[in-house]
């Protein structure tokens, strides 16, 4: 991936809405749970999640727009200019580290930089602890692990890999910390943390609202008129549930329980399933009796879509 703008197929100047609606719809159509075995499309989803990781950050997108930072992420060269080496102080000779990499700077020159901040000129750089920064990062992570809570290991672009331990319950855009994770101390000062935050990729038939889970469930259209038990796919696994008679289209159910698991001291959250009736392929039979069938109590579905006179 060179460009995220292209990878999503935005334009430099999008919205952050656009940028979201972008991304939830490809996300949806490489996701690798709708196509399995593509490789084509597993790729597909990596490039957008990383592409949405640039551009769903302001500070991350305002850096790759200004060429600091490249479409993964990394940190690019800073490129040195003749002004960079003219504007330097008097008897620095060029070098390869710029103008501060003159010819007589020394590291122990650190004690008098610290001492003159502190006002404390004669102390040295061994004296002085400094502790290190902490490093931000961004991690990608399937809708179900976000639920349940999972370990996934985090690459980050010096080599060094971390092991992050998402919570259940974590939502979208949770900021997790790993303490002494992140840059390090300066002569012995403690190590700076790592700050990952969590972006969740859409699932194909599940959404989080708050700790609960709403889903669109198909049934068919005899499920729908005479009702019956049915197997629901929860993501904790399949449910046994009651269909009531005559259920119409964006009827709403309710599983209690069956949504986000109890976590820090909240409760378990439930999932909905609003029911959406599938005809499939019409038999003859149906066809036939459909023909002649006079219903006792006519159903007028547009009647409310008519003007008020």
């Amino acid at each position: 991936m060179d460009d995220p703008y292209k990878t999503l197929g935005v334009a430099r100047d999008a919205s952050a809405d656009d940028i979201r609606r972008a991304y939830r719809k490809l996300a949806k159509q490489h996701h690798p749970d709708l196509n399995p075995g593509n490789a084509k499309a597993e790729a597909q989803f990596k490039d957008v999640s990383a592409a949405n990781e640039i551009l769903s950050d302001p500070e991350k997108r305002a850096r790759f727009d200004r060429g600091e930072i490249d479409a993964a992420g990394n940190e690019r060269a800073p490129q040195q200019t003749y002004r960079d080496y003219a504007e330097g102080a008097p008897g620095r000779r060029y070098a390869s580290g710029g103008p501060q990499a003159g010819a007589n700077w020394n590291p122990e020159d650190l004690g008098d930089i610290f001492g003159s901040v502190f006002g404390e000129r004669g102390r040295t750089g061994a004296d002085f602890h400094m502790s290190g920064r902490d490093e931000h990062y961004v991690l990608t992570t399937d809708f179900l692990d976000a639920v349940y809570g999972a370990t996934r290991r985090l690459t980050l672009p010096d080599g060094r890999v971390l092991d992050v331990k998402i919570p259940p319950g974590t939502a979208d855009g949770q900021l997790l910390r790993l303490r002494g994770k992140g840059g390090p101390g300066l002569n012995g000062g403690a190590d700076g943390d790592a700050l990952i935050e969590i972006h969740v990729a859409p699932h194909p038939h599940y959404e989080r609202d708050g700790n609960d889970i709403r889903m669109e469930l198909p049934i068919t259209l005899p499920e729908a008129v005479l009702g019956g038990f049915i197997e629901v796919p929860t993501p904790g696994g399949a449910v046994r549930m009651r269909i009531p008679p005559h259920s119409d289209a964006g009827t709403e159910l309710r599983l209690r329980g069956r949504g986000v698991p109890a976590h820090g001291g909240q409760p378990a959250g439930d999932l909905y399933a609003t029911l959406r009736v599938v005809l499939g392929t019409p038999d003859a039979a149906l066809e036939e009796f459909l023909r002649h069938w006079k219903p006792e109590h006519p159903n007028e579905p547009r009647k409310p879509m008519e003007a008020k006179s």
